[in-house]
């Protein structure tokens, strides 16, 4: 499902326009990408939780060359699915 569908599906179950839905989609990523930015984890409770994590220094390999090459250490984004989508997905 794509950002498009998903806000015609909460349009449809809320009563809202299309146009709002993908505008409160679009308010909720942003604060959860603040939120990231910031270092702070979210938790959606029975849904899951967006933690920020650390990733160490590594070597890597340039695959096109075959050359190696050092990938600095950096932040991502993991997600941990809540024990509500565990148990909707059994």
């Amino acid at each position: 499902m794509r950002k498009p569908e998903l806000a015609a599906a909460i349009a449809d179950r809320t009563g809202l326009s299309r146009d709002k839905a993908g505008e409160i989609i679009t308010a909720f990523t942003d604060q959860i990408l603040a939120a990231a930015a910031r270092g702070e984890d979210v938790t959606l409770l029975g849904f899951g939780s967006f933690c920020v994590r650390q990733r160490a220094a590594r070597n890597g390999r340039n695959p096109k060359t075959g050359e190696a090459l050092q990938v600095p250490e950096g932040r991502t984004v993991a997600f941990r699915a809540g024990k509500g989508l565990k148990a909707a997905l059994r």
